[in-house]
């Protein structure tokens, strides 16, 4: 055994086979790992021994957590759009006129390896310090064949500081150069860039709305890529109703995101097809939306994760615990489905089964969190609190890979 951990005041495996309740809640428990996976979970007196120990009292462990939709990929500041919407400017008004995303493409597009890069790393490194140890990643700011593969490359080809689950998003929108014929642009889609997101991506995603991609574009688009092997999602219901969460749920999609303006044709589509929708409060609070139907989603069977869709524009946030939280008080989640939400279920939504949970078979990841000051170590208190707690030491791939040295025993 490489490394263990003992002495966790509360931990929430995500496998309810092995603790109480839906979160599978252990007390005073310990887990240990081997070659890069998790390979032991259980009572801390029981644990077996190993090279390196960390020392998990006073601390919630939860699995290394999933942050399931971002683009955080780009370069370039969208600070006064911020300003344009507090003063009566819609998103779809900016996207319109030429901004919005387009003027990230155009920072994007200018940026450098060496920039883009760095800035990847900075802000992986910052989800990476809250516990996240596995971030999705969407393209969707080069809008080029040539862009586009650069940013898949440098997505694959670098060192990065959490695990990356990569997204081809090249129908972000129709960049400036095929606004008059957006038909040229679907092609170029398909038949320059897919090949290359083909072997590059895990996985294909298209924005179906308002001012994007409409119904047939986005079957062909998910189709292509979901035949050729990628996983697919989609962005879908957010600004107005289009269908793309039924068509999301009939293509096999592992998730549809956003689902603000979705109907109970879709819900119940979804619910068929084993669909996770994936909630973004981060993004329905910066743009003043009202939420998804929760309700009725959760009513119907639909299993539902939460990511922060962090990016320059819609949803500077980088906080998935916040998202947790925001879940819960505006959007009517429970806290164990929050916590549900930004692990197993988030895993589910990349189409990976052994993220998100810890016992034998999942990833080695795991995050230890001492809960705010005078607050007893209990789960429920991390999604309570919107910050004040702080996360001791990071497992990821069975490393420890941040946390202070004195958690080393």
């Amino acid at each position: 055994m490489d490394l263990r951990v003992t002495d966790i005041d509360e931990l929430c495996t995500l496998d309810p086979g092995l603790g109480e309740g839906e979160l599978g809640i252990l007390r005073d428990a310990a887990v240990v790992f081997a070659g890069g996976r998790c390979a032991w979970v259980g009572p801390s007196q029981e644990a077996p021994e190993a090279t390196v120990s960390l020392d998990g009292s006073g601390c919630v462990g939860v699995p290394g957590l999933v942050d399931c939709h971002t683009h955080s990929l780009f370069a370039g500041s969208r600070a006064e759009e911020f300003s344009q919407r507090l003063a009566g400017i819609s998103y779809t008004e900016i996207l319109e006129a030429g901004g919005g995303i387009l003027s990230t493409v155009t920072a994007t597009r200018a940026a450098s390896d060496e920039l883009l890069t760095d800035l990847l790393r900075q802000r992986l490194r910052g989800f990476l310090g809250g516990g996240v140890t596995t971030v999705e990643v969407k393209t969707g700011y080069g809008l080029q064949p040539m862009h586009e593969r650069r940013m898949l490359r440098l997505l694959r080809e670098q060192e990065l500081p959490t695990r990356v689950v990569s997204t081809f998003l090249g129908a972000h929108t129709v960049p400036e150069e095929f606004r008059g014929d957006r038909a040229a642009y679907v092609t170029c889609i398909l038949e320059e860039m897919m090949p290359f997101a083909l072997e590059w991506a895990d996985g294909v995603d298209v924005y179906c709305d308002r001012g994007a991609f409409d119904l047939e574009e986005c079957e062909r688009i998910l189709g292509a890529g979901i035949s050729g092997g990628l996983v697919g999602r989609v962005h879908a219901e957010q600004v107005e109703y289009t269908g793309a969460a039924g068509l999301a749920a009939g293509l096999g999609c592992a998730s549809a995101d956003h689902l603000e303006r979705i109907d109970a044709d879709g819900i119940n589509a979804m619910a068929t097809h084993g669909t996770i929708g994936v909630l973004l409060p981060g993004a329905m609070t910066y743009l003043g939306d009202d939420p998804p139907p929760v309700g009725e989603l959760l009513e119907a069977g639909v299993e539902l994760a939460v990511a922060t869709d962090f990016n320059p524009g819609s949803s500077p946030v980088r906080d998935l615990w916040a998202c947790a939280t925001l879940a819960c008080v505006r959007m009517g989640l429970s806290v164990e489905q929050a916590l549900a939400g930004v692990t197993r279920s988030a895993g589910k939504a990349l189409g990976r089964t052994d993220l998100g949970w810890l016992g034998p078979g999942s990833v080695g990841d795991l995050a230890l969190v001492v809960p705010p000051p005078g607050e007893p170590a209990r789960h429920e208190v991390l999604v309570q609190y919107m910050g004040g707690h702080r996360v001791k030491a990071v497992v990821r791939d069975g490393r420890f890979v941040v946390g202070s040295k004195e958690a080393v025993v």
